[in-house]
């Protein structure tokens, strides 16, 4: 039994190197800290709206006719009052020079009446009667006359005009598109708003848009209507607002992402990953003496990596912004600058 006591008193002696192994204390956990500071924090509205032009038309031939002429270019610049398109009038100018004749000759006609009931050999029925005749033959000269206006098409205000689809020559049906004019000094951007965030926006505030095409570049408006009616399918209120469009970045039918800056306020905050979840509850270690020490905070709205605390903190505090889940209340930690424990400790 002797040669087997080495043995044990080996064995006895290896299970105390494992327990003194065990009894090991555990690294100082290494954080980095941030003080608690106020900040600007903005109330926005995200929503998505859709860019309309000023003003829009479609200019459409109003009779089945001929085109004799077209007056712009693709893409092109027209002025308020300028002739676009021009349908064939020949059969018009012809209709408008014979009423013109027989208006001109009953007014004359009418003038012999007047003369002669004036010295009493004309009736006051003949004179009533060529009266009507000569306002009949004006009404008919002044009809031809729209007829042959109604085939020069003019644009109602100045704009750029969409690419033509029609050549001349070719016979167009009546409300035929010839060409849409679109004025886009600046652009209507329509986009709705939930019923429950109506309290937030009101005419005259500011918002901010981006399009995709100019991710980089925000542009700037006003709302300038809310409408009156809430759909009642959706629970929204579409809203119109104006952005100025001077270099005509902007086009109708873009989608923007539309910020309406509802309000702003200075808040005290502290970045994100400093924040940690229990349920419903949020927390923060604060630093103090190096211990951190598990505080319950109040928070609000969450803007450019920083969370806004409303409760449960003051200026100038230290909070753990990196680190937070190797932390438990109440322990240790070091920072950066300092030595490590068992380099101090040896």
């Amino acid at each position: 039994m002797r040669p087997l006591l080495p043995i044990a008193l080996i064995a006895l002696s290896l299970a105390g190197c494992g327990a003194k192994r065990e009894e090991k204390p555990r690294a100082v956990p290494l954080v980095e800290v941030g003080a608690v500071a106020p900040t600007r924090f903005t109330d926005a509205l995200e929503a998505v709206g859709t860019a309309l032009a000023n003003e829009q038309v479609v200019l459409s031939a109003p009779v089945t006719e001929r085109i004799t002429a077209l007056h712009f270019a693709d893409g092109g610049y027209v002025a308020k009052g300028q002739v676009v398109a021009t349908l064939a009038v020949g059969q018009e100018k012809a209709e408008l020079a014979s009423a013109e004749a027989t208006a001109l000759q009953a007014g004359q006609q009418l003038q012999r009446i007047q003369a002669l009931q004036a010295r009493g050999f004309a009736t006051g029925a003949t004179l009533e009667q060529q009266t009507a005749a000569a306002n009949a033959a004006r009404a008919n000269a002044d009809l031809a006359r729209a007829s042959i206006g109604d085939r020069i098409i003019r644009a109602p205000f100045a704009g750029w005009v969409s690419l033509r689809t029609v050549s001349p020559g070719a016979i167009v049906t009546a409300g035929t598109a010839i060409a849409t004019v679109s004025d886009i000094s600046r652009i209507k951007l329509d986009f709705t708003v939930p019923e429950t965030r109506l309290a937030m926006i009101r005419e005259g505030m500011p918002i901010r848009a981006i399009a995709a095409a100019w991710p980089d570049r925000p542009f700037s408006g006003t709302i300038a209507t809310i409408d009156p009616v809430i759909d009642p399918a959706t629970r929204a209120v579409r809203v119109r607002a104006i952005l100025p469009n001077p270099d005509h970045a902007l086009k109708p039918g873009m989608l923007l992402t539309v910020s309406v800056l509802a309000g702003d306020r200075q808040s005290l905050a502290v970045p994100e990953l400093a924040v940690v979840g229990d349920g419903d509850e949020r927390f923060v270690f604060v630093l103090e003496d190096r211990t951190a020490k598990r505080v319950k905070v109040d928070t609000g709205i969450r803007q450019n990596g920083l969370v806004e605390i409303t409760a449960g903190l003051k200026p100038g505090q230290k909070v753990v912004t990196e680190g937070v889940v190797k932390l438990t209340d109440g322990v240790k930690v070091r920072l950066a600058g300092d030595r490590p424990a068992a380099k101090a400790a040896g």
